[in-house]
This record gives structure tokens, sequence and C-alpha cells, in this order.
């Protein structure tokens, strides 16, 4: 443990935020606390980019964008009028609506009230709405959330058989800004067969979150939806959990999305200083920066002692490597940047990987988050042992394992809560975004696109175009059995991996006509049928 831990502890405690962040078990023992706040210094020109994004300067330059999701929590920022009348109006849109379904006024098409929502979106358009409901479920929510988070379609099945007989109340919440995520659009039309199934009109049980003019808004419009939710070219997906993407199923579900929207002005408010020795989302990307020299060197693994904060490191993955993970830097250069995030939940992780980390590989380091609220104050308290609870054992293992880490040399960081309701929630969702942004400004990295996304979308489209082939190619030479070879020339690719993938799935799923023989693979009878 370093001679300044503790200076440097109480210099990041924020006591009306119910928030501190210890960072001196980031540096070796015996460090210099002066060229420690030397180098912070230096985050100085990031800080003060935050405030110029707040500002509307444009802050993705690919695409040619303001990035505005500071003014969901406090739209006075909106640097034009109309931008917070509109952030306003889908504020009071949503708690409208949430009130209408939670009072019956907006029903099920057989009647009644919703008491399902049926979540279809994929990466930020659920991974954030994900860890909130997880983070903040009771027994008193006043709707069961569930998820297609993929185009798995056994995922789909299961997240039906979920919801079970409670298909005729459930509403379900379409995300896609631009209307043309493909996994979502899979999704949706799963859904509208299953209502369909049921004799249910989907449309009665479905609303939108997309962008105006979108391939999903014109679809939920011509199609009736029970109503339409806006998301904006200057929110991004990993950063859109306060808008309608996360407070709309928020809201359904019961939670207070008014108290997640302070607890995020409040952190931005502390996150917007413009000196790094004051600002607690610098003091993170600071630590970041050291443990990983700034070129990603080491992993970040986060450890919540706390069941509710699993989920925390998923979302963090989108947040932190969707941003920072660049093969260029803003001048072109390539600089193949990375910050990649794991993690699951303390004191589990204790029987699993904290053994690699105690005695393995130095290729880390730790963000420990400890709650300091064992649980609600309306629950009985047990002690396990005379004077001990089981959170006195959390806690113990947490500081346990800090400590272990420390007399083995490897860095950690502690971010500590007072408990984990809306309000904390709100604060690290804040947080961590602009700790992520001016961690991607220091190193000169576009923190808002995500080049190696759509290059992923473009070639998987590419995969479906050559199925499409194979399967004309088969159905062209239907019962002849050919060789890979043969199935490739028919469909005019040279491929012959690609081609083996598109069969070998093919012939795994009954239903698809397509037979493997000793020979090849052959169209069966008059069965075929390529979707």
């Amino acid at each position: 443990m370093s001679q300044y831990s503790l200076d440097l502890f109480d210099a990041l405690t924020y006591a009306d935020a119910d928030v501190a962040i210890d960072v001196s078990r980031i540096f070796p023992a015996g460090a210099d606390p002066a060229d420690i706040l030397g180098r912070l210094d230096a985050f100085s020109p990031s800080c003060a980019a935050m405030l110029a994004i707040e500002g509307g300067a444009i802050a993705n330059p690919d695409e040619g964008r303001m990035v505005g999701h500071y003014w969901l929590r406090d739209a006075d920022l909106a640097p034009d009028p109309a931008l917070k009348t509109a952030i306003l109006a889908a504020l009071s849109q949503v708690s409208a609506f949430a009130d209408a379904v939670h009072a019956g006024t907006i029903a099920p098409q057989r009647g009644g009230k919703f008491a399902h929502i049926l979540i279809i979106g994929i990466g930020g358009s659920a991974l954030g709405p994900q860890f909130v409901s997880a983070a903040l479920t009771t027994a008193a929510d006043k709707m069961k959330v569930h998820f297609f988070d993929n185009t798995d379609p056994d995922g789909i099945d299961r997240a039906l058989d979920q919801i079970g007989d409670g298909l005729a109340a459930t509403l379900a919440i379409v995300i896609s800004k631009s209307g043309g995520t493909q996994e979502t659009r899979n999704g949706m039309l799963e859904a509208a067969a299953a209502f369909a199934r049921e004799g249910l009109d989907f449309a009665k049980h479905a609303v939108a979150v997309t962008g105006e003019g979108s391939a999903l808004n014109k679809h939920a419009k011509s199609h009736g939806f029970l109503d339409t939710f806006p998301m904006w070219d200057w929110v991004g997906g990993r950063t859109s959990e306060l808008s309608a993407v996360g407070l709309l199923p928020a809201a359904l579900q019961g939670l207070d999305i008014a108290a997640m929207l302070d607890g995020a002005a409040l952190m931005d408010t502390k996150t917007r200083r413009g000196q790094p020795r004051e600002n607690p989302a610098a003091w993170l990307a600071f630590a970041w920066h050291e443990a990983t020299g700034g070129t990603g060197k080491r992993d970040m693994v986060v450890l919540p002692y706390k069941d509710r904060l699993e989920l925390f490191s998923r979302y963090l993955q989108q947040l932190v490597m969707e941003s920072i993970g660049k093969r260029l830097d803003l001048q072109g250069n390539e600089v193949l940047q990375g910050l990649a995030v794991y993690g699951n939940k303390g004191s589990t992780d204790q029987h699993a990987y904290v053994q690699q980390l105690r005695d393995g590989v130095k290729n880390f380091f730790v963000t420990f988050i400890e709650v300091l609220q064992d649980r609600g104050a309306d629950r009985p308290v047990l002690e396990v042992e005379p004077g001990v609870t089981s959170g006195d054992y959390l806690s113990g293992f947490l500081q346990g394992t800090r400590r272990a880490l420390t007399d083995a040399d490897r860095p950690s960081l502690t971010l500590t809560i007072q408990r984990c309701d809306a309000r904390a929630i709100g604060m690290l969702i804040a947080l961590y975004e602009r700790a992520v942004g001016i961690y991607a400004h220091r190193i000169g990295v576009n923190a808002y696109h995500q080049p190696g996304v759509e290059a992923g979308k473009k070639a998987a489209q590419a995969v479906i175009d050559l199925q499409l082939r194979v399967v004309t190619a088969l159905q062209q030479r239907r019962g002849q059995t050919l060789a890979l070879a043969e199935i490739g020339n028919a469909a005019g690719s040279a491929d012959t991996e690609a081609v083996y993938w598109v069969l070998r799935h093919l012939a795994a799923n009954p239903g698809k006509g397509l037979v493997r023989t000793d020979g090849g693979f052959k169209a069966a009878g008059s069965s075929w049928r390529s979707a």
C-alpha cells in the first residue's frame, strides 16, 4: 500500500454525490505524488474538449455529427432551443405513455393491462436497458422485462417461453436508430409471427424507438404501432441509455427515471470541471492511461461487489471498447488502440479467475466497485456469526482481494458508492461516459464512430448473398449430388470455405431441404425453401 493512498482517497471523495474513487493502487509504492499530479495535469485539454462537445462542437468528424448525450439530463445545455424542446418533449412523452400503460388507458388488444415488456434491440439498444433493469429491479416492478437482443432463434424462443401465456399482455419496444439493424428487424419479424400465432395483431402491442424518417419509423406508422419515440443522430447507441432507448423501458418497469437523470446531471457537474485534479472522470481516465501506458497494454477487469451490478461489465464493454478500439487516430495514423474490458462480480470471481489475477500474467488492472449499503433498510439483518453479517463478509472479500493484488504488485482502483439505487446508476453512467470521452481525446481517437462494426455488417450481408446463390444453384440441380467445388462454381464463388460453412449450417437445420451425402450435398425432394 503506497504512502499517499489516503491523501488521494480524501481528494476524490464527493460527499454530496456519495461517490469516492481511490486510484492510489494504480501507482507503484513510493511514487512521488507531485509527479503523479503533474502527469494528471496533461489531461486539461481533454477536459476542455468535453466542454466544447457539450457546447455543440462536431465531435464525430467522420460523420459530421454533434455528440449530445449530456443534454439528455440537462436540456438547458442544448446549443439550440429546438433541441431543448425536443428533449423535454420526448421525456414528457415517455412519462405520459408509461403512466397510461400502468393505468390501463393504453391496453392490450384483448383488454386488461400490459404486464410484460419485450425489448427488441441489440448493442446500445439492449445493453443499457439490460444493465439498468437488472440493477434496479424489485418485487414492486410494474412490468416484467424480457429481451430479444440477438438474431439467435433459440434465444428468441427462450424469451418467448419465459413470457409464455403472457404474450397477450406483452408490450414490444422495437429499438433501432436507423431502422436498418438486421438483428432488430429479424427480432421484430419473429415477434410479429409469435403474436400472429396467438391471433394477435403485433402493431396493437408495439412501439418503436427510432430516428425520424427511418425504415422502422415508416413501418411503425404505416402498420399502426401504438406510438413512436425519437432517437437523434447526436446520441450514439452506447450513450443512449438516458434517452427514450433506456428511459421508456425503465419507466414502464416502474423505475425512478427522474432519479437516474438527476444522478447523471449531478455527476456531469462534477466531471465538467476543467481542472483535472478536481474532476473524477479525469482521474478515472488518467488511471486507465497510467495502467495501460495509453496503448491498451493491460485489460480492465471490472469487479463489482454487488449482484445488482453483474451486467455492468457487459455494458462497459461496448461503451469503452467500441469507443476506444480504433485502428486509426484522428490524423489517420495507424495506432491500433483499445482497452479491453471483462468481468463478472465479486466474490464469485474469487472462485474463478482471481487466481490468475493474483498469480498469473500481469496483463490487467482491476476496477473494484464497492457498494457500502448491504441491503435495503426494510430488510431483516441476519448475523451469520456473532456480530458478522453476509454483507460484512462481502466487504471483507473485496478488501482482502484488493490487498492480495496489491501485495502481488497488481494495479487496481476502487470506486465506492453509498447504495445501488436509481440515482447512483445515473451517476455511474455519466461518470464512465465522460471518462471514455476524456481518455479518447487524450490518446487522439474518435470515440463516437464504429467503422469496424460497419465492416462486420457488410461482411455478414455478403454471406447471406452467397447463401441465396448457393440455394439457387442447388434448386436448379435438385436431386443431384454435388461436390463442394461444384456447388461453389455454380454459385459463382471460389471461396470454398465460405460455401462449406453455408452448406453445413443449412444441412443442420430441418426444413431447409438440404441433404448431406458421402459425395457432397443435394437438395432433397420438393420441400426446399430458402428461408
